[in-house]
């Protein structure tokens, strides 16, 4: 609503300003000059409001850098006239070279601005360029936890307000491994693009590329890219990797690893618990049942290995974590 009544008080003014611009003409003029200029201010109010309109996502750090730039190159050039004004008045043509000059540095420092907006960290009077870096840090995502898919199913829960960082180099290699000539490598990529778009078509969530080359990453391998980008964004690294994993702690950069937040959400059995299970195939031992929780983690059966394809109640004598998961031990319940 407030729009609304901002873009209709912004075409009154634009009549207003046709009104007062018509009233300074000569009374000789033509007659139809005052209905050409307000048809020209009127439709270019009307242009701008429909560009307006039609523009509804528009990037305030993109809009502050340029605005900043611009301010901040007027300047310059205001105190550079200003100091060479002796020399600048030995030339005939002073206010050609001062607009020379103002051109060149409003777009130096709107370029400079634009490339390094990411660094700033000031409030006032510059605008907080990256969002929220007092309390939430930024989350570097892997190659790896993107083609694994479960961070968009995690992020759509609310968990992480945090703003999201694809890294153009890891977006590279999720590229390479979707056109890889491995059916299996091309599927696990093209899952890993769907799951980006799904993020970046999700309003609620703040997905960005990093697409800045900096000096530092030059040379390195993608998992000590991701590292050194997270140390200089001071945010954390995504991943399921466990080298990555390694590496990041090395460098004492934060990791979020979905993994230990997948093991950590598993349910817990304590000895002498029951539950509901199905069993599905014979296990090692003579007498073994094979069957898995919901969340795949897999349940020795005592007595279960002739009751293939039941569901049996069964109890809890003790679990096991290994590394590369939890089993549980049971035996049937024979209450």
């Amino acid at each position: 609503m407030a729009l609304i009544v901002l873009r209709l008080f912004f075409l009154l003014c634009a009549g207003g300003v046709s009104a007062i611009i018509n009233s300074s003409l000569p009374s000789g003029g033509a007659a139809f000059l005052p209905w050409l200029n307000f048809t020209l201010i009127l439709g270019l109010a009307v242009a701008m409001v429909i560009f307006d309109i039609y523009l509804p996502r528009k990037r305030i750090d993109t809009i502050t850098s340029i605005y900043f730039g611009v301010l901040i190159g007027v300047l310059l050039t205001y105190i550079i006239t200003i100091a060479a004004a002796p020399l600048l008045d030995q030339f005939g043509n002073a206010n050609q070279v001062r607009l020379i000059v103002g051109i060149c540095l409003c777009y130096l420092c709107t370029s400079v601005l634009l490339q390094t907006k990411d660094d700033f960290r000031f409030l006032i009077p510059y605008v907080e360029f990256v969002r929220e870096v007092k309390g939430f840090k930024p989350l570097i995502l892997d190659t790896s936890v993107v083609i694994d898919g479960r961070i968009a199913d995690l992020v759509a829960t609310g968990v992480f307000d945090n703003q999201l960082i694809m890294p153009r180099f890891a977006l590279s290699e999720l590229q390479a491994i979707a056109d890889s000539s491995d059916k299996l490598r091309r599927t696990r990529g093209r899952r890993g693009l769907d799951v980006l778009n799904r993020l970046r078509a999700d309003e609620n969530v703040d997905l960005q590329i990093f697409d800045r080359e900096l000096p530092e990453l030059a040379g390195q391998t993608v998992d000590l890219k991701l590292v050194l980008l997270a140390k200089h964004l001071e945010g954390k690294v995504v991943t399921g990797d466990y080298n990555l994993n390694k590496v990041a702690k090395v460098h004492g950069v934060p990791v979020i690893n979905l993994n230990e937040i997948s093991n950590s959400l598993r349910p817990v059995f304590l000895p002498d618990e029951t539950f509901r299970l199905r069993v599905i195939k014979p296990g090692e031992g003579p007498e073994q049942g094979i069957g898995y929780l919901d969340d795949g983690t897999m349940v020795v059966v005592e007595g279960g290995r002739n009751r293939i394809g039941q569901e049996l109640d069964v109890r809890v004598t003790s679990t096991l974590q290994t590394n590369a998961g939890k089993m549980i031990f049971t035996k049937v319940d024979s209450q």
